[in-house]
Formats: structure tokens, C-alpha cells, sequence
């Protein structure tokens, strides 16, 4: 089966600590909500003490158009790219030797939250020496649920070439989407959770002599993985696209949806292999919110320790939409031990789950 071998992350260098953020949009929500101090205890309820993003607060604090935003996308997207990529590469906690670029034969590249034709990975193609062949496969459009996807489709294809390399980059720049002039609740929550963030996954099929290269004990194989669409769901996440910009959508339902909808689709996953959450020893779910924490636990019974180190990245980075399970998987990877089960699971906009069984093996 194939294996995850290496993640990096590269960090956008502005930091936001929670109570900064907090008063930026007390000043922006205040007309709009008379009860805006209420509102604003989301803030705090979240559990989000800092995140990063590509610009400083300055920056928010005009307006700015559709196209700007976008450059600014595209520029910032290319450079943290690049950057993930190279640290993935060259990776001296998980890799013992570098992997070459021109190795690499295929790039996954995710986002959601800027649009680029040519694509962010062909840009940076020009500015890292990869095989001009490199095959390129940009997804865009799944959200929260990127991550986990662009690792099932990685998975797919080195069950095609057992022989393959292949990245998983995710990159994005959520703030950067930010609309001054939306007064929805929506906005004002997703003004207290959003960040930006920027990951690379190396992603190697069965027959690849990792040996070479690999300097973990331990690293997890992809068992399989499991995609679902709830029907009738389109209105609970996602974004709306008008002239000046992307528009958040964002259901109060989210937690109540994972409730009902997350435990019979976990459980009919593990039982093709013939396992039960019993049978896990690593819980890696995307922190979509700390009420999407809460939910994952009351609705699969698992102990809340399970989710400490997704509560933590959530603390320490927000929601970096696609980007953030591979965060939160890069510190499972430190800690997996041979022999060990792992449950990556993300949601998405659709609304749509994305599942992979991992076990850690030498």
C-alpha cells in the first residue's frame, strides 16, 4: 500500500493573536449587531489563541477588489508553495536524505480560496527545477474536506504506479477572501476562525525503496479511503461567488449534521476491513471549530483525548481549511508507533465526508 513519508508546512509570518482580531471586527460588526458583545464571546468560545496570515492587519483594514485579492492569492500562494515544497523535500525530521525533484511524478495541488490559471503548481514549476513532465492535477472547490481528499487521490494513483512520488500541496489563504462590507453572522464567525496555511505531503507507492530515503521507523501506509455526499446539502458550506469577491457559507448546522449524519458512516467504513473505532489508536480530524471537535466526540463516543492534538493546531493556527488535517497529521506521524490505526477524517462543502484508514508500519 502506498505510504506518507514526509509533511512540511511552510507558515505565513503574520501573526494574529485572537484578542487583536476581536477588536478589529468589534469596530467593523459594531453597527450591524446590536447585540455584537454576545456575537463576540465566539471569539473566545473557539479556543483560538493566534493564527497566521499572508498579510498584516493593515492590510484588512481597507477595501479591496476582487482582483487585488486575488494577486495577492496568486503571489503569496506561489512563494508559501514553493516554500512547503521544498521543506516536504528535504525534510530532516522524516527524511534521512533528500528526494530530488525531478523524482517527483505527479503534484496534487489543493485549494479553495483563490483562483489561478495557469495553476499555482505550474507557477511554481517555473521556480523549482521539477521535471518539465510532471504530471499536474490542481482540485479546487472541496474545502475543509481538501486535505484528506488530495491523500485519497495520491492513494488512487500510486495503486495505478506502485513506483511513484507524488506530492500533495495544499495551500490556503482564507483571510485573504476576507469582504469588509458582508455584515452576515456567517462572515463574523468566519472572521473568528479562519486562517491561512500551507502544507506538502510526500506520498509514495508499495515498490518505491523508501529505505533510501526514509528515516522513521515507522511511517504510515494508506489502507483505503472512503468518500460520501449528503444529499440535499449544498446551502451548508461553501462559498457564494459574486463581483467583488467569495462569500462565506457557513450553516449553524455544521455540529448538529456531524452528530447524526458522522457515526454510521465511520462505522460502516471500519467494518469493510473489519475494525471499530476500539481498533484506533489515532484520531486525525480536520478542527473544523471547537464545536465540530465537540460533536466528532459526542457522536463517535470517543475519549476527548483522541482530539487533543487537533484541539491543539486548532489553538495555535485556527482553521486553515484543506490545509489543516495535514498539519494535524504531520504530528500524529512524530508519534505513531508500528502496528498502530489511524482515522484521518475532514468535511466539506457538498456537504461531503472524506475518510482514510492509515496503519503505521515499518
Amino acid at each position: 500500500m502506498p505510504s506518507i513519508v514526509s509533511i512540511a508546512e511552510a507558515i505565513p509570518r503574520h501573526i494574529l493573536k485572537q484578542d487583536e482580531v476581536m477588536d478589529f471586527a468589534r469596530d467593523l460588526f459594531s453597527d450591524s449587531f446590536h447585540n455584537i458583545e454576545r456575537l463576540l464571546q465566539v471569539f473566545h468560545n473557539g479556543q483560538i489563541e493566534k493564527r497566521h496570515f499572508a498579510k498584516d492587519m493593515n492590510w484588512f483594514k481597507t477595501d479591496k477588489t476582487f482582483s487585488e485579492k486575488n494577486e495577492a492569492y496568486i503571489d503569496c500562494a506561489t512563494d508559501l508553495g514553493a516554500e512547503a515544497i521544498k521543506k516536504c523535500l528535504m525534510n530532516d525530521d522524516f527524511l534521512k536524505s533528500e528526494v530530488p525533484y525531478n523524482e517527483i511524478e505527479a503534484i496534487f495541488f489543493i485549494s479553495s480560496s483563490g483562483l489561478a490559471t495557469p495553476s499555482i503548481e505550474a507557477r511554481i514549476m517555473n521556480k523549482l527545477p521539477f521535471s518539465q513532465n510532471t504530471k499536474r492535477i490542481p482540485i479546487w472547490g472541496l474545502g475543509c474536506a481538501g486535505g484528506a481528499s488530495g491523500l485519497s487521490r495520491a492513494f488512487e494513483y500510486c495503486l495505478a504506479f506502485p513506483l511513484a512520488k507524488v506530492l500533495v500541496l495544499s495551500v490556503e489563504l482564507c483571510s485573504l477572501t476576507f469582504q469588509r462590507n458582508d455584515r452576515s453572522k456567517s462572515n463574523l464567525i468566519g472572521t473568528s476562525l479562519f486562517a491561512d496555511g500551507v502544507a506538502c505531503a510526500l506520498v509514495v507507492g508499495e515498490q518505491v525503496d523508501r529505505g533510501i530515503f526514509q528515516k522513521l521507523e515507522s511511517v504510515p501506509k494508506i489502507i483505503r479511503t472512503h468518500s460520501t455526499l449528503l444529499p440535499n446539502s449544498l446551502d451548508v458550506m461553501g462559498w457564494e461567488i459574486r463581483d467583488d469577491g467569495l462569500y462565506v457559507i457557513f450553516s449553524k448546522d455544521i455540529p448538529s449534521i456531524i452528530e447524526s449524519w458522522l457515526k454510521p458512516n465511520v462505522n460502516n467504513f471500519l467494518l469493510q476491513k473489519k475494525l471499530d473505532l476500539g481498533d484506533i489508536q489515532h484520531f486525525i480530524a480536520h478542527p473544523g471549530g471547537k464545536k465540530v471537535i465537540d460533536a466528532y466526540v459526542d457522536s463517535l463516543k470517543i475519549d476527548p483525548q483522541m482530539t487533543k492534538i487537533s484541539l491543539e493546531v486548532l489553538k495555535q493556527f485556527g482553521n486553515m481549511s484543506s490545509a489543516t488535517i495535514l498539519y494535524v497529521l504531520k504530528r500524529f506521524m512524530e508519534i505513531g508507533k508500528t502496528s498502530e490505526y489511524g482515522l484521518a477524517t475532514a468535511l466539506g462543502p457538498g456537504f461531503s465526508s472524506e475518510m482514510l484508514l492509515l496503519r503505521w508500519e515499518n
